[in-house]
């Protein structure tokens, strides 16, 4: 036997042989309508089933002395036959029973349950109870069903008990559950225990569904959890309104129709609703074809249950039990079924299912006076059965988020990979662009072609901007960003920055200004490209929004000791400004103050969102301050630890100075691997125009084959070529004991592939599109290294 069905097994027949010792417990018992109880001492309640006096078709008094005939009590009168005729369910009669009691019970009481469909009780002669109104005529009856206890003192050892049952709608006479009697104090307890129970349980589901409900009306569209939620809230009614009938309790005055009716309604409708939710819980399983019969069985219940009189639909519990077992049953076998092909949450299904299982047998029980209520019982089966669908629906929402979160990582990878390949295929024409329009100018172009390229470079560098943005903010979105620390001079950057912005504030006629304090110009360590970064989108943003005037860099310390340096970094405009409530958005992405700044101005919105993630992830805040019309000011905080003894050079270098004679690399052989010719051109136009000789290879293996020969100073590798990538093929040429130094030259990000380049064992990178400066300074880094030159 399975590990999982063996609690299952084992408490099924615990319950069996609870239920049949409590079924077997013997007691006194009525016996030609008397009962002798003289010798009880009441420590437990007495149930009073046995032989009672009966009287057909009459509502007789307690000073009549008619002896009747003696029926077994409880029973419905479509279960008798008095003097040969079976009784029908419409009509009225009388029971009564003479209790001999001990004389020293100061107050005993005694529970009458519901009846069909009215009644009435004396005691010793007097009228103590009446639910409803007993008549012996349709026109004068009024039905109810309600839990009544009847309280009295015996005075003698000889108490008269009468009860009077009138029905006229029901398919069904007379009572089903015997009267029991007891101390007062015991009895009021156990019905409060009871009570207590039922609204507990009661509680527990509905609001676990009205808790299901409001997870699927706030997002999770399951119709399983929909349905659970429903089934629960529907059942509940049915514990606080069916068996101890609490609901009548606390309500009285509630109408016997309406009652009767929602008491029909939601058990058909409960069972049709478990039998959807177990279709949409594990459709793949399920027939829907069976689901559709057992719904549609229910549905027609139901109707007919609104659309006829009581008599006829209360007619309809015996054969809906057989559908309730089918369902139950066919339940049982899908959640085995299941548990067997490992199906998510099926281990809690098929456990909830033989709880099931156990409510059911323990209801039939109850339903053919069997067994009495267990209500304890009852309670714990209920609860375990409604927390095992929780955690089959916890389970599922679980796997559901899961499997949401890995469909999300895969569509963040699948947008890394668009973007990665959409960079390199922008860049690898970008490059042709850049390279071929540095190329023009050197050739003495008319003055109208310089005019026409400077534009052609502009734009094309304002694309690669843009190509850098949207992969650094995806790049810190996906985590992957990383910080270096290395020697840097915050103020020599902040020179550069300013230097190379220069001319797009020339062209627009105001002033770049640079304010640095003397205390900043020192090493420390940092992130220098991303100091970069955060500094040219400030003040890149700040030149764009501003018509006339000045943009001011600031570099000011705030504070400072032997290690560490706090610096604050400001970027002041006199441009169009910030309102106050547009303020909290431009640091969005793709957002700018509003649609018409991204119409006049341009520009990806990027800019101010990187820029703020960045410093976030170092521990500083990006801030503004600013009013419409009166310009801006974006500052930060950030502090550095100082770098001692440092050889860094407080003075920047011209970017674009190099050594630009014809003679710098004569004698330097270059072999550059690429497979695009255009690319070629370029790159070959520029390392010729610096004296080196080049010759050039498609792919990896045409550059295995020439580097086997020899004569080689320096490859350029590109990476993604056919036959075989760079990758390959430098890992051969390492093989084969080549040490020359080897260069990627890909459209590729450095930070992308730096793991990848360095287990092929190449020792750097170009990047394309590349300026003519960095390919110079790397090829001369290189051959110097290798004293070529």
């Amino acid at each position: 036997m399975s590990t999982a069905l063996r609690p299952l097994f084992f408490g099924f027949m615990l319950l069996l042989f609870a239920l049949a010792g409590s079924a077997a417990k013997a007691e006194q018992q009525p016996q030609h309508g008397v009962i002798d109880l003289r010798q009880e001492n009441f420590n437990r309640r007495v149930t009073l089933s046995g032989e009672w006096a009966f009287y057909w078709k009459k509502l007789i008094l307690p000073t009549n002395k008619d002896k009747g005939v003696f029926i077994h009590f409880p029973s419905k009168w479509t279960d008798l036959r008095v003097n040969g005729k079976k009784l029908p369910a419409f009509g009225y009669a009388t029971y009564r029973l003479k209790l001999l009691l001990p004389k020293n019970e100061d107050s005993l009481r005694i529970v009458v349950p519901d009846v069909y469909c009215a009644s009435r009780l004396y005691i010793n002669g007097k009228l103590l109870m009446e639910v409803g109104k007993v008549a012996d005529n349709a026109a004068d009856f009024v039905p109810k069903w309600q839990y009544k206890t009847v309280g009295f003192v015996p005075r003698t050892d000889t108490t008269e008990v009468v009860l009077q049952i009138s029905n006229f709608i029901h398919s069904k006479g007379g009572i089903k559950e015997t009267l029991v009697i007891g101390k007062s104090n015991q009895i009021t307890l156990e019905r409060r225990r009871a009570e207590a129970i039922d609204l507990f349980l009661t509680g527990c589901l509905v609001m676990g569904g009205l808790f299901f409900l409001g997870l699927y009306l706030m997002g999770n569209r399951d119709k399983a959890i929909l349905l659970f939620s429903l089934y629960s809230i529907i059942y509940g009614y049915r514990i606080i309104g069916v068996d101890n009938y609490v609901l009548h309790t606390i309500i009285p005055d509630l109408g016997w129709s309406t009652l009767i009716h929602l008491e029909y309604l939601t058990l058909f409708i409960s069972i049709g609703l478990f039998a959807l939710y177990t279709y949409y819980l594990y459709p793949k399983d399920v027939s829907r074809s069976i689901i559709n019969s057992i719904c549609a069985t229910c549905f027609l219940f139901g109707v007919v249950t609104l659309v006829v009189k009581p008599y006829y639909f209360t007619q309809l519990i015996d054969p809906f039990l057989v559908v309730t077992v089918f369902c139950i049953a066919y339940a049982f076998y899908i959640y085995t079924v299941v548990f067997i092909r490992e199906r998510p949450g099926s281990i809690y299904a098929l456990m909830s299912s033989g709880v099931m299982m156990i409510i059911f047998t323990i209801t039939l029980l109850i339903y053919w006076n069997i067994i009495g209520l267990q209500q304890f019982l009852n309670f714990i089966a209920y609860i375990c059965f409604f927390f095992l669908q929780s955690l089959i629906l916890s389970h599922r929402v679980s796997f559901q988020l899961k499997e949401a979160k890995h469909e999300a990582e895969k569509a963040l990878q699948a947008k890394s990979d668009f973007l990665s390949n959409m960079s390199h295929e922008i860049r690898t024409p970008l490059n042709s662009v850049i390279g071929l329009s540095h190329l023009l100018l050197k050739n003495n172009p008319r003055p109208d072609q310089t005019e026409q390229l400077d534009i052609m470079l502009f734009s094309a560098n304002n694309l690669l901007g843009i190509v850098n943005d949207i992969l650094d903010y995806n790049k810190i979105e996906a985590g992957k960003i990383e910080f270096d620390e290395v020697e840097t001079n915050i103020a020599a950057i902040a020179r550069n920055v300013v230097a190379g912005l220069q001319n797009a504030a020339s062209e627009k006629r105001i002033a770049l200004r640079i304010k640095i304090d003397e205390r900043a110009n020192v090493a420390v360590l940092a992130d220098s490209t991303r100091v970069f970064q955060v500094l040219n989108n400030l003040v890149h943003n700040a030149i764009k929004f501003t018509h006339e005037g000045y943009v001011e860099l600031v570099l000011s310390v705030e504070a400072e000791t032997e290690t560490i340096l706090t610096l604050k970094t400001e970027v002041i405009d006199t441009g169009i400004g910030i309102s106050s409530e547009k303020q909290m958005v431009i640091f969005d992405r793709f957002t700018q103050a509003d649609n018409s700044t991204s119409r006049s101005f341009g520009g990806t919105g990027l800019g101010l969102a990187i820029s703020k993630r960045i410093l976030d992830l170092q521990g500083s805040v990006l801030q503004v301050t600013s009013a419409e019309g009166y310009g801006s000011n974006f500052f930060f905080v950030q502090t550095f630890i100082k770098v001692a003894n440092a050889g860094y050079a407080a003075k920047p270098s011209c970017p674009d100075q190099k050594e630009d004679s014809g003679y710098a690399f004569k004698g330097v052989n270059i072999l550059l691997v690429e497979d695009n010719s255009i690319n070629i051109i370029v790159a070959r136009g520029f390392l010729t125009g610096w004296g080196a000789t080049v010759d050039t290879a498609a792919n990896g293996a045409d550059a295995l084959a020439m580097m086997a020969s020899g004569g080689y100073d320096l490859v350029l590798m590109d990476l993604n070529m056919p036959v075989m990538d760079g990758y390959e093929a430098t890992r051969r040429m390492r093989e084969l004991g080549i040490r020359k130094p080897i260069l990627a030259l890909t459209a590729n990000l450095r930070k992308d592939i730096e793991n990848k380049i360095v287990q092929a064992g190449m020792n750097d990178v170009i990047v394309k599109p590349f300026l003519p400066d960095e390919l110079f300074q790397k090829v001369k880094k290189y051959v110097r290294s290798a004293d070529i030159i």
